[in-house]
Order: C-alpha cells, then structure tokens, then sequence
C-alpha cells in the first residue's frame, strides 16, 4: 500500500448509475410503503416513473438528477420526450402523477421549497367509459369455479384439495358484493366482517377506513369455503388465506390469474381485470337506482368526480336503448 496517500480526504460518492435511484426517491418510495400503505401497483408505478425520469436525465443531461435543482423547462423537455414516444396520455398523466407526488414529498420533509411541475400543462386525458360485465355474465362468472370443480369431481383419479375453489367463489361474491380492490380484499382480516350486521370493515388507500355492506351470498360463500379448512380464521388472521393449511394471505398476483380462467370458463374476456368487477359493482348499483354520492362511499373515492364516470356508462346505454327502441330516435 503507497503510505504517501491521503487519508483524511473525503471519497467521493459516485454518481447513481442510470436507472438507479438515489436516496431521496428510495426515501420517497419507503415513505409510501411504511407509512402511507401504498398498494404494491402504486410503489411499482412510482418506481418505474421515477426511474425513467433519472434514466432520461441521465441521458439527456449527461448526469444523474438533482431534484432540487431541477426547473420547469426540464419537465417540460421531459414532456416533450414522452410525447415523441408515442405514450398514451393515461400513462403521460401517470408518470407525472408519480413526480408531482415525489415533490409534495420533498416540500413536506423541508428538502425542496416548491415544485418544478407546478401548472405544467399535460395532455388532456382521454375520456375511456369503464369496462364492465352484465349482471347475467356475473353470474355465469360467479357459477364458473364449482363449474370447474365438479368437472374436475368427475374425472379425478385421487382425492385432492377442493378447498381453492370454494375460495374462488367466496372472493368473487365478496368483489362483487363490495366493490372492492385487489388489495382491499387480499387484506381483509377475519375480525374485519361484523356477520350480525353484514359490515365489512375495509382498509383502502393511505389507509383510510371505511365500513361496507356485503350480502347474504356472500358471507355464506366465505362461512362455506372457512368449512373446507381445519380452522375457520379469527382475529388478524386473512379471511383468504392463500393455501388451506396456512395463515399467509393470498397476493393479488394470485386473484388476477385465478379469475382469467373463469372468465374463460364463463365465456368472457380473460382480460377483465377485478378491477373491471369494481366496475361492474358500481354500474349496477347506479343502475338499479342509487345516488352516486351513496357510490362514492361504498367505492371509498376521495372525490366524487372519480365515481362520475360511471354516469357515464348508464347513460351511454340509455342513449343505445332510445336509439334502439324509439320510433322517433
């Protein structure tokens, strides 16, 4: 070793490699997940934003970014390069979503006095009607897993695990029932049900509470599937757990593949999501005559602009039916 080197002189840090966070962004990405309960889609979206945006910086101004440092026109260059890229503008608004968030972050921890992105102007989002299925193609989807099960019954050679399917059944009368999340219902915990009253205590976004009726085929699904298990669950334990003989609850990876294949059972879309079945639980309630403000509640939306759009479905296909049926349309 050259003992003539020096040893009191700072190393220098070397700069992030492309692609690569630095530390206020994993600190901005932490927060989301200790403390405001972010779901897994949201820290994913997050990261993958924030890592494109340093990854374009990086390229495009030879260095890694210096949030505080950062101006407008930068964003606006940002802006013009996801333009060129031919990005739907849902996924333009997603990716400053993600900054605009990243820099309310930095104001409130005092790293950053203001933030760059303020009246930026984006492209106007498309207006996209929400996706949903009929009431009778619920139900056909609803009958799809014991569909499954007693084909499966009729040609199995050995005994096996039946459990997963009356699971099935209980998670897609709870979605529709509810209008829940993914990630609302992966996280349901046995003491959140009050079965007295048929309530359902749900956790949604940043950890807001709120309390949701969920009906009689329901609860009778979840008491008929906790019957195939060797102990029905109590307390924090997950109402759906994720195999019969452990306490783990399922992840909402599980629930997305689960439902393609019933929805190719019942003949449907394997592409609808259980968000789409989100819809469906909103559109029919509209449908059959209840107040939007009363939706806007039971979906746990933080404005009542977000639950607006499903007006628009309804009367879409009130138009389609006056256009079908009047003699004078």
């Amino acid at each position: 070793m050259n003992s003539s080197l020096p040893t009191n002189r700072a190393v220098p840090r070397p700069p992030p490699v492309v692609g690569q966070l630095d530390a206020r962004a994993e600190e901005f990405l932490l927060h989301l997940t200790a403390e405001r309960d972010a779901s897994l889609y949201t820290i994913r979206n997050y990261r993958q934003a924030l890592t494109e945006f340093s990854a374009w910086h990086n390229e495009d101004r030879r260095q890694p970014p210096v949030w505080t440092s950062l101006q407008r026109d930068d964003f606006r260059a940002y802006l013009r390069f996801l333009g060129r890229g031919k990005l739907s503008r849902a996924a333009i608004h997603l990716r400053f979503s993600a900054l605009r968030s990243f820099y309310k972050f930095l104001i409130r921890r005092s790293h950053a006095v203001s933030s760059p992105i303020k009246d930026i102007a984006l492209p106007k989002a498309e207006k996209r009607l929400p996706q949903f299925v009929t009431a009778s193609q619920m139900l056909d989807l609803l009958r799809a897993p014991l569909k499954e099960l007693a084909a499966r019954q009729v040609h199995a050679k050995r005994k096996f695990d039946a459990s997963a399917y009356y699971r099935d059944v209980a998670i897609l009368e709870t979605i529709y029932s509810c209008g829940l999340r993914i990630s609302e219902l992966c996280g349901l915990r046995a003491s959140d049900i009050d079965w007295n009253e048929q309530l359902v205590r749900v956790r949604g976004k940043g950890k807001k509470e709120r309390q949701v009726p969920v009906g009689a085929p329901a609860l009778e699904a979840i008491k008929l599937f906790w019957q195939q298990l060797r102990a029905a669950p109590a307390g924090d334990a997950p109402v759906f757990p994720a195999h019969a003989n452990k306490t783990a609850a399922l992840q909402p990876r599980a629930v997305q593949l689960r439902l393609k294949r019933y929805l190719r059972l019942a003949g449907l879309d394997p592409a609808l999501t259980p968000h789409k079945l989100r819809h469906s639980y909103a559109t029919h309630l509209l449908d059959a005559g209840a107040d939007l403000r009363s939706v806007q509640e039971l979906l746990g939306h933080a404005h009542l602009v977000t639950t607006q759009v499903y007006t628009h479905v309804t009367t879409e296909r009130l138009k389609r039916a006056y256009d079908s049926a009047h003699p004078r349309a």
